[in-house]
């Protein structure tokens, strides 16, 4: 049997072998100088980790397409190793983690960019998962380790001994970025240039040159029942009844009668399966039961993932910087600032705000057993709530996003009280009046 040691030995060999092909590589490319730096745009320097965030080494990109949060673990992104304490690395870790460990949520490792220069020791490995506890492996639900080399299956070898078969059944390789697109929603996750600059040279070099084009069809119109990935107001256009969306009403409707009182609601997914099922019989126009699937964790998840694939947000990207902003505003003022951005929305998407949110007030005001605060509510639908235009959003916007959504939740009646007409607020009124008789 191959001894711990001799494995380490193998690893380091591999690591340098690596290294010397990446640094061949750089002699023929671009001059990194002139490359954008990384690292998270907008980072306050007040944050508890600074030393540690600044370089952009973890980052939250938001959820993945069943509800579940992506978070990124870039190598290219750690300096050398005497430029950054890897104790105070684990802290970071840990306390990015502690957000979100309640909920279901999953590990991308951009493995690109580790040398020698910058690794963590294996001691510092074999600690870091010594503290990764139960309540850290419980909810991870996959580890995708991109461009994988021989040095990680050697690692893999080494910690096999203390990793339990449960937890490895969680591990991915994947080989091209592209891959990822089958598991989870690419287009949020934060990847560094080198990352995407090393993936380009790996497919170009794939069988001694690019890979062919492969011509995809063109996208094939909605159907006019579809409510899954259109905007608000093409379902309005197709459905002129009804001011609040299908989605939205239904399982509202269900959450009120059945989920108020469901420890960790909105925080667990559900089969992935079943949700691409469920999604299907709303765009085909069919009815859908939820009383049927047992599992109340099923319209938690399908209004989650409603509100994450409509084409622009529901708050619009128009109110993004400002919300963004939020920081600079004194703290007295926010609730009153928060008020100003939601009564700039537009009529239709005020009344599905107003909607929603009164809905997760409630949801709020059952926390003692539901477990379910304006902070924790905020913490999973403020992504699905607002984002940019172009790109992802970055880490130093997740706070005032966060916080944003908090008062949304928190301080319901003061934000929403008096924004429509009298016209509109009846309607809005005879509308929930209804929902509320169907549930009774």
């Amino acid at each position: 049997m191959t001894s711990s040691s001799h494995l380490e030995q193998l690893a380091e060999i591999e690591l340098q072998k690596e290294e010397e092909e990446d640094e061949e590589e750089r002699r023929r490319g671009p001059d990194p100088s002139s490359l954008p730096a990384g690292g998270p745009s907008g980072l306050d320097s007040s944050h508890p980790y600074y030393d540690v965030a600044r370089h952009g080494i973890i980052q939250v990109s938001g959820d993945d397409k069943y509800g579940r949060k992506l978070i990124v673990f870039s190598s290219c992104c750690l300096p050398p190793s005497h430029q950054l304490n890897h104790r105070r690395l684990l802290e970071y870790l840990k306390f990015t983690l502690d957000q979100y460990v309640e909920m279901d949520y999953i590990l991308v490792y951009f493995h690109y960019g580790l040398r020698s220069s910058n690794k963590p020791s294996l001691k510092w490995l074999r600690e870091a998962y010594g503290e990764f506890d139960r309540k850290y492996k419980k909810n991870l639900k996959s580890l995708y380790v991109v461009h994988p080399t021989n040095f990680i299956r050697i690692v893999w070898n080494i910690f096999k001994p203390l990793i339990s078969h449960k937890f490895g059944r969680k591990l991915t390789y994947v080989n091209y970025l592209a891959e990822l697109r089958d598991h989870l929603n690419y287009e949020q996750l934060v990847v560094p240039p080198d990352v995407l600059r090393h993936d380009e040279k790996l497919r170009a070099a794939q069988k001694g040159g690019p890979p062919p084009s492969v011509k995809t069809p063109p996208p094939r119109p909605p159907l006019p029942t579809q409510q899954f990935g259109v905007s608000l107001h093409y379902i309005r256009e197709k459905n002129r009844e009804d001011i609040v969306p299908l989605v939205i009403r239904q399982t509202v409707s269900y959450l009120m009668d059945e989920g108020l009182r469901t420890e960790g609601i909105f925080r667990r997914s559900a089969r992935v399966q079943l949700i691409k099922d469920v999604q299907k019989l709303y765009n085909l126009g069919k009815p859908v039961d939820f009383e049927r699937f047992g599992d109340v964790h099923v319209p938690a998840v399908i209004l989650k993932t409603f509100l994450r694939e409509l084409p622009e947000p529901l708050l619009t990207f128009r109110v993004y910087n400002a919300v963004r902003d939020l920081l600079d505003v004194e703290s007295s003022l926010r609730v009153s600032s928060c008020k100003q951005i939601v009564e700039s929305l537009p009529e239709h998407n005020f009344i599905i705000t107003k909607f929603l949110l009164s809905f997760l007030h409630t949801v709020s005001q059952q926390s003692i057993v539901n477990k379910m605060s304006a902070s924790n509510l905020a913490c999973v639908f403020g992504v699905n709530l607002v984002w940019p235009r172009h790109g992802s959003i970055s880490l130093g916007a997740l706070t005032p996003i966060n916080i944003f959504t908090e008062i949304l939740i928190e301080h319901f009646h003061a934000v929403f009280g008096s924004r429509c007409p009298p016209a509109q607020l009846s309607r809005l009124k005879r509308f929930t009046d209804s929902q509320t008789s169907q549930s009774l």
